[in-house]
């Protein structure tokens, strides 16, 4: 099981995050009409809330003073108008409330798969697949939906508090500072449950990260997991992260539904102080009844605000560890990027192309303190195709993906035609190479879509004619739909060796100055190997190509084979040159001709 390390999820602070939220709400304000509609709408209901107790007031004194005539009617009218004015209110705010939140959502998920797309493959090492997908979706989705609220009760609260205050104070002021002395009780109280709610709810978003991370790579490699039998230990640890989720979920909801009601119930104390303290002066006829009952309603107006505003406290505090998630993705700064004035010379590269690559003692971790490469030189020019072999875990992967500068140097340099990589545009570089992986992912589109993604304005027929070059349209006719087949998600509906000839096809179609192939033949028979091998010959006549290949058959005509070994070059040069110096090539070599007759034999016999 993939565990999320804890400086995935950075310590929070123990209350309300006030800058995290100013940000967030001020890219939810972005759509103006809306912002203007639901504060609009919010003030508009706290403004009509605050003067209906007073139009009740004037109709129960004037029915009981005068009966239900004229002036009543007027009263009633009038209430009748309030009315469809909240309503229309409530309207506005609601329509807006989720404007703003879809908008929300969309501008949240941009930029965090915008900068998904930016971030340097170290980022993608250490973090789950399912960790990444529910920051864009769930937390996004969980920060959009709680945002307009806040927005709209940070005004209606406002407003109708002070609306009911002064109106209090105008009616009955000893009443009113009753009612005012209890603001600061609600208020401790609600400090009281902040530093909790945001510490469980944290501990509810961390489990379930965890479990959206084990579900995508359970999902992802079921097939293994049922040829190993291991669906029981498989549904072991989904448990004992399912339950850690239900215990942390079941703290939170206890929380929060013990922080509501102690809030609800302190609140209802107004009530009763506005009808004591109203009571004994109705008594004494030093308050009209009708007074008492707006009194009585000004009461339940003055702590309604602060009872919402507690329960929309929870939901932010809820909301608070995702909000943090999500803004840490948008504000991850890529460890491999250009800098200012690289990106102000970046048109000027759009036709150049690399012809040399050097790389000049260079090192690499990926671990600090465990070196990969060591003192690393090589030189490359174009129409040089360099083969690396060696045992696993020599360095060959990492020589390439330097090459590419998905990662870069821990020391020394990368040199393009004598100058730093680092000071040349990072689309441009990467645009320039052409990488066949040993595992290639392909769409869950079409074939002639999936070929197309290496250069998306490319026509059917250089679609098609990239395809021919490779071989890969051999097989093509042969499936349902031809170049309309589509090949599942990551390819599952075809083999690897289909899905190979694809991506090489995919590769030659962008036309890059650099190709890389990674062990792209290893998973083909011999009649679709020799057919790639006759397509590579052509393609990289003129190109600078890099070779990772364990079959050593395949790379007999590179122009160069470096053996690679504890991230050093121990042997260089041709077939012939290391045949004859009967080093470690030779002996690796040697070893797999052996194997191929003994494989050979057995395919006889059998």
């Amino acid at each position: 099981m993939n565990e999320i390390h804890d400086d995935l999820d950075a310590p929070a602070p123990g209350s309300i995050s006030l800058g995290l939220w100013k940000r967030i709400i001020g890219t939810a304000l972005q759509d103006r009409r809306s912002a203007v509609q639901l504060v609009g709408g919010g003030i508009g209901i706290a403004a009509i809330e605050s003067a209906r107790p007073l139009l009740n007031a004037a109709m129960i004194d004037e029915a009981m003073a005068h009966g239900m005539g004229e002036r009543f009617m007027w009263l009633a009218g009038a209430w009748a108008v309030l009315a469809l004015c909240f309503g229309a209110g409530v309207f506005l705010f609601i329509r807006a409330a989720g404007r703003i939140s879809a908008g929300l959502a969309f501008t949240l998920r941009e930029r965090a798969f915008a900068r998904l797309q930016e971030l340097q493959f170290g980022y993608f090492d250490r973090r789950p697949t399912g960790w990444l997908v529910s920051r864009v979706t769930s937390d996004c989705g969980k920060v959009s939906g709680i945002a307009p609220w806040v927005i709209l009760d940070t005004f209606w609260a406002t407003t109708i508090v002070s609306g009911s205050a002064a109106c209090m104070l105008w009616l009955d002021w000893r009443v009113a500072v009753w009612m005012i002395l209890l603001l600061p009780m609600l208020a401790a109280l609600a400090v009281l449950f902040q530093s909790r709610l945001l510490k469980s709810s944290r501990l509810v978003r961390r489990s379930n990260s965890r479990i959206t991370a084990f579900l995508s790579e359970g999902i992802a490699g079921v097939r293994t997991t049922k040829s190993l039998a291991r669906e029981g230990a498989a549904d072991d640890e989904f448990v004992v992260l399912t339950t850690e989720m239900e215990v942390h979920s079941m703290r939170n909801s206890f929380q929060s539904a013990v922080f509501v009601p102690v809030v609800t119930s302190a609140s209802f104390l107004g009530v009763a102080i506005a009808l004591w303290r109203g009571g004994l002066r109705v008594e004494t006829g030093e308050m009209s009844p009708g007074t008492l009952v707006a009194l009585m309603q000004y009461a339940l107006l003055f702590t309604w605000p602060i009872i919402d505003v507690s329960q929309r406290v929870v939901d932010l505090l809820s909301a608070q560890a995702a909000a943090e998630r999500v803004q840490s993705l948008i504000d991850t700064v890529p460890t491999i990027h250009d800098s200012e004035a690289v990106r102000a010379q970046a048109e000027d590269f759009s036709t150049a192309r690399i012809t040399h690559i050097t790389f000049e003692n260079v090192s690499f971790e990926y671990v600090a303190g465990e070196p990969v490469l060591s003192d690393f030189s090589l030189e490359a020019r174009v129409g040089d195709t360099i083969a690396f072999v060696g045992p696993t875990g020599a360095g060959k992967s990492t020589v390439v993906n330097l090459a590419a500068r998905f990662y870069e140097p821990t020391a020394g340099r990368i040199l393009l035609d004598g100058v730093d990589m680092r000071e040349r545009p990072l689309a441009w570089h990467q645009g320039r190479f052409g990488v066949v992986p040993q595992s290639p992912w392909l769409r869950n589109t079409s074939i002639l879509e999936n070929i197309r993604y290496g250069r998306l304005d490319a026509t059917d027929e250089e679609v098609k004619a990239a395809a021919a070059a490779v071989g890969a349209d051999s097989f093509v006719d042969g499936l349902e739909g031809g170049w309309g087949f589509v090949a599942g998600e990551a390819g599952e509906r075809l083999s690897l060796g289909q899905r190979q000839l694809i991506a090489l096809a995919r590769a030659f179609l962008k036309d890059p100055d650099v190709f890389i192939l990674d062990e792209a033949t290893s998973s083909v028979d011999s009649e679709t190997e020799r057919t790639i091998q006759r397509a590579v010959d052509r393609v990289l006549a003129h190109r600078i190509s890099f070779v990772i290949a364990h079959r050593l058959s395949t790379i007999r005509r590179a122009t160069r084979i470096v053996m690679v070994d504890g991230g050093r070059i121990v042997e260089s040069g041709t077939h012939a040159e290391l045949m004859r110096a009967r080093g470690k090539y030779h002996d690796l070599y040697a070893q797999q001709f052996v194997e191929m007759r003994e494989r050979a034999v057995l395919d006889v016999h059998e």
